[in-house]
């Protein structure tokens, strides 16, 4: 039997998954549902996004059955982007499982591989700087510092968090200049990784890169929420916080920009070029007002203070826990990789995006951390405040309205990061499946029509996840923590592996490396070395509990989920990958070659 997989299988052998798929939205709906009705009218509202759900399962479900239906007849609806026109029949079907069936579904995954480049430099840039959004992520955590490793701890540890940012996002700019392609690691660590152990290492790095990145996404949307939710309790102090108000905030928050990523994907260059604006914008807002009408803390205390309460005695233990709040704002600098097939020059423009990216917000971060360790006031009350960046900003002007107005500027900030979320992970969804990871389901790219020409089945996957997981935050929140922890150790597996490969390959006699136009020359190998040094070194301390004794309320939950997402990942290996996975669709990787977009092909 051919073992070449067929990247393309049917629909029918998809519906299983499908159905899976379709039902992912019931369980939240019925669990509202009853509630919702017997209570008072103003709660009638919550019904929406049950209902929104329920609208978009059918949906997908009617248009999945029109398509499979056509081609069953031998029709196409144009469901992989190619030239066939609607309603002609072709002259021949192949027989499924046939070589002429597996050469047929390569070439229509390659067809629907023919995407459009809507982003230039400039607008990549911009996409990849409000992604990170440093300074805000340190605006939003800064306060967890007080319970490891003290003001001390930020003040210097953002220098080593910057320093090693920029040998990993130049590490992996040297391979996004070799492979600008949606895959990212797994297609590098595929083009580097030693040849007897390729395939199994691949396998691993998708997948570990597709959980890191939907439990990013999931991080990024309950940030959101919870800013939200933050504002109304200050403005509003009769309102009472619950934690199933945080999830259908969510869900609204998703729905809402899923079908901007569905519908209106050609504006989102623009928007988030708008928003990368008011990300430099907004950082000298908050700087010239804490500034000047904050009190002022001493140098003494800002850089030489590490009180903490976290029960940690060890200072060097403290410290480097301590360590871990900047660098939770310096993951996700290969966002812009997972746009690059929609990116123009894209072996030039990502590569740069993704290193000034990184310099950018590097140095603005460090410059609100010095900013608000000088001037945020009173530890007391911002300890005490469940919104510590509100209680900062109120106190600085002595009025709520002046903070909500400065802090709402953070919330659409927070807003464009989700919607650069949504499309990144839906990119690498995309990949992954065109590669045969996920199923062929997902790999549709152009389903609407020409002009909004986007993989809307991998954008609603990855919404639905969240979504789902969401709804564990009702019942815990220990839970839903436990899924978004798993972003941080993933990226950083999935970095490490990457880079890991990289030096193995520059040591190759087998072949050459052929690096990128965009590189480090002689400099590069010590640059990865670092870079693999500060990976594994902050990755020891990623999955330690931040408090001690250990309970299961403030248990770190990232290695057991992680070690959880990687045994799968190997169990699924041994009953599907290692016969029947193929590896990386070569075709794609062809079509895309000779677009320009790579300068090589294994």
């Amino acid at each position: 039997m051919d073992k070449k997989m067929d990247h393309t299988a049917s629909n029918q052998k998809s519906a299983p998954v499908l159905l899976f798929l379709c039902a992912f939205p019931l369980p939240p709906s019925l669990l509202f549902f009853h509630s919702t009705l017997t209570a008072p009218m103003h709660r009638l509202p919550l019904l929406l996004p049950p209902i929104y759900c329920f609208f978009l399962s059918f949906l997908d479900t009617f248009f999945w059955g029109l398509t499979s239906l056509d081609r069953k007849e031998g029709y196409c609806l144009k469901p992989y982007g190619g030239n066939s026109e609607k309603g002609i029949k072709p002259k021949t079907m192949a027989e499924p499982g046939s070589p002429a069936a597996a050469a047929a579904g390569n070439q229509a995954a390659a067809d629907q591989s023919k995407v459009k480049q809507l982003f230039n430099f400039t607008q990549i840039f911009f996409f990849s700087l409000t992604f990170m959004s440093s300074w805000e992520s340190m605006a939003l955590n800064l306060t967890a510092v007080f319970t490891n490793g003290g003001p001390r701890a930020l003040a210097w540890g953002i220098i080593v968090v910057v320093a090693g940012g920029l040998a990993q996002s130049a590490s992996m700019a040297e391979m996004a200049s070799m492979q600008p392609i949606a895959g990212a690691q797994y297609h590098w660590t595929h083009y580097l990784a030693p040849q007897k152990h390729r395939k199994f290492i691949t396998w691993m790095q998708g997948w570990i890169t597709w959980f890191a990145w939907v439990s990013l996404l999931a991080g990024v949307a309950n940030t959101t929420a919870t800013m939200i939710q933050g504002l109304v309790t200050v403005n509003f102090p009769d309102y009472q916080p619950e934690r199933w108000h945080l999830t259908f905030i969510i869900f609204a928050m998703l729905i809402v920009e899923g079908l901007m990523n569905m519908y209106t994907f050609w504006l989102i260059p623009w928007v988030e070029l708008l928003a990368g604006i008011l990300h430099v914008v907004l950082f000298i807002v908050f700087v010239v007002v804490l500034v000047s009408m904050a009190p002022r803390h001493t140098p003494g205390w800002v850089f030489g203070d590490h009180s903490s309460s976290s029960g940690w005695n060890n200072e060097f233990i403290s410290w480097n826990l301590g360590l871990l709040t900047p660098t939770w704002g310096f993951v996700g600098f290969d966002g812009a990789v997972h746009m690059s097939e929609e990116v123009r020059r894209a072996k030039q423009a990502v590569p740069r995006s993704m290193v000034w990216t990184v310099a950018t917000n590097g140095v603005l971060a460090y410059a609100i951390i010095i900013t608000i360790l000088f001037t945020m006031g009173p530890i007391d009350g911002v300890l005490k405040s469940n919104f510590p960046i509100i209680e900062i900003c109120r106190q600085a002007t002595g009025s709520v309205k002046a903070a909500t107005a400065m802090v709402s500027g953070l919330l659409i900030i927070s807003l464009a990061v989700n919607l650069a979320s949504i499309a990144s992970t839906s990119r690498l969804t995309w990949a992954w499946s065109r590669d045969g990871g996920l199923p062929a389901w997902f790999s549709v790219y152009c389903q609407i029509d020409q002009r909004h020409c986007v993989p809307v089945r991998a954008v609603w996957l990855s919404i639905v996840i969240v979504m789902v997981l969401a709804c564990l935050n009702i019942a815990s929140t220990t839970a839903f923590g436990a899924f978004i922890a798993l972003s941080t150790i993933g990226l950083f597996s999935s970095y490490f592996i990457a880079i890991g490969c990289m030096v193995i390959a520059r040591f190759s006699l087998d072949r050459p490396l052929e690096l990128g136009e965009w590189n480090m020359g002689r400099y590069g190998l010590a640059v990865n070395i670092f870079a693999m040094f500060y990976t594994a070194y902050v990755t020891i301390w990623l999955p330690f509990p931040s408090l001690l004794p250990v309970s299961a309320q403030n248990m770190n939950y990232s290695l057991p989920i992680f070690a959880f997402s990687t045994l799968s990942a190997i169990l699924y290996w041994f009953i599907r990958g290692k016969k029947h996975w193929a590896g990386l669709n070569k075709e794609v990787i062809r079509l895309v070659v000779e677009r320009g977009e790579l300068s090589l092909i294994s």
